[in-house]
């Protein structure tokens, strides 16, 4: 294990630029300056073309059009759009809204539906199975006529299950709600065809798949008629109305090229990572009892992990691993130790939350960086038991 770098199995938050996209930026930060709102000499003209490219590379990497595509700051602010923008073209139609998403859903869903709530909208928060999965049946049966949008992450952050959108949007074809998916975990690591899994509106971020921080978008099938949203920044009327602010070049350019490259490899990084997880689960379970999977190990992203360690305080083990770099399963997504709502929502109890660990492997990750977090994990994981009174040598591992 490196003396100066830890191992990096969190590639579930974040991902390391890939240098070709550094190499690609470089250009929009430097001499290619202009902007892209710019119409009337050669510094705006040849920022539009390098965005218009990049926002090509962006689409086909979901199997979109050009003209799909709009840039935001991220995930994030894609989701809000998403969210609050149908519900509140809605209100302006003098429309009442009923929303469907899930209890797995990351904050940056669950908040905004809280939003919208406060603003007199309602929200259904399905529930899952103790896999995270959830059954488009149990979709169907929570429909109302003024059911807007239902919303629901492509591939889980936490556990990485896939939701069966295909399956959703038939329920969806009759009805006539949206289909909003947040696929900024799925980008780049899946297969991910807006025409196969049938979504309206679908969020993404670059810096999930080797890109630049700071730039995301959200796919807004073009429909007949269209489809409408209320955009939430105004000033300028930038990416057709709905996102105004000038757009960062070079940011676009990065996340163009990222896509790019990750499409080219897609299978390859896919099988690696995939070998990787199940040879660190391998390890793991050989060595260690009182372990439990997280999640389903089917219909699943290919690099997630999520373990629960019994009897073992989650934030104590990576504290005693700095030259591992995961995440707690109980503080992932929020400041606070608090339980992950995830894998309460798995039927998981406080106690199991707080013992579990995320593991995001990616595609720099090396079978030797694999053998030496195993046996580092292994090390702490009994010395820490050891301190404990609660642990009973010799319960099972549970998948």
């Amino acid at each position: 294990m490196s003396d100066t770098r830890p191992i990096f199995l969190d590639h579930h938050s974040t991902t390391p630029c890939d240098p070709r996209v550094v190499d690609a930026m470089l250009p929009y930060l430097s001499v290619e300056f202009g902007n892209a709102s710019s119409r009337t000499h050669r510094f705006g003209w040849n920022a539009a073309e390098a965005l218009e490219e990049a926002r090509a590379r962006v689409a086909a990497a979901i199997g979109a059009s050009a003209r799909e595509i709009v840039f935001t700051s991220g995930a994030t602010e894609s989701n809000n759009l998403a969210i609050l923008g149908v519900v509140r073209a809605a209100r302006r139609q003098g429309l009442d809204s009923h929303v469907v998403t899930c209890q797995t859903e990351h904050r940056a869903v669950l908040d905004p539906c809280a939003a919208i709530r406060s603003e007199g909208a309602r929200v259904t928060l399905l529930a899952v199975d103790e896999r995270g999965r959830l059954d488009p049946a149990r979709v169907a049966r929570a429909l109302e006529p003024s059911t807007r949008l239902v919303s629901l992450m492509h591939a889980n952050n936490e556990i990485g299950v896939l939701h069966d959108l295909a399956g959703v949007s038939r329920v969806l074809r009759e009805h006539g709600a949206l289909l909003h998916s947040d696929a900024a975990q799925s980008l780049g690591k899946i297969p991910v065809d807006v025409a196969e899994i049938g979504v309206d509106l679908l969020s993404l971020t670059a810096h999930k798949l080797h890109g630049p921080k700071g730039i995301g978008a959200l796919f807004v099938k073009r429909a007949s008629p269209p489809l409408r949203l209320e955009p939430l920044i105004y000033g300028g009327g930038h990416e057709r109305g709905l996102r105004s602010g000038t757009v960062p070049v070079a940011l676009a350019v990065g996340f163009g090229v990222a896509c790019e490259i990750a499409r080219a490899s897609l299978a390859r990084d896919a099988q690696h990572v995939a070998s990787l997880r199940d040879r660190l689960w391998e390890l793991l379970r050989g060595q260690l009892s009182g372990l439990r999977r997280n999640g389903c190990d089917q219909s699943t992203l290919p690099g997630n992990l999520n373990v629960t360690f019994q009897a073992v305080d989650g934030e104590a083990l990576l504290a005693s691993l700095p030259d591992l770099a995961a995440s707690s399963g109980s503080a992932c997504t929020s400041a606070k130790p608090e339980p992950s709502h995830v894998l309460r929502a798995l039927g998981r109890s406080a106690a199991e939350a707080h013992s579990s660990i995320r593991f995001g492997i990616g595609r720099d990750n090396t079978a030797a960086e694999i053998e030496a977090a195993a046996a580092r994990l292994v090390v702490e994981v009994k010395r820490l038991r050891a301190l404990s009174a609660t642990w009973r040598p010799g319960e099972r591992s549970r998948t």
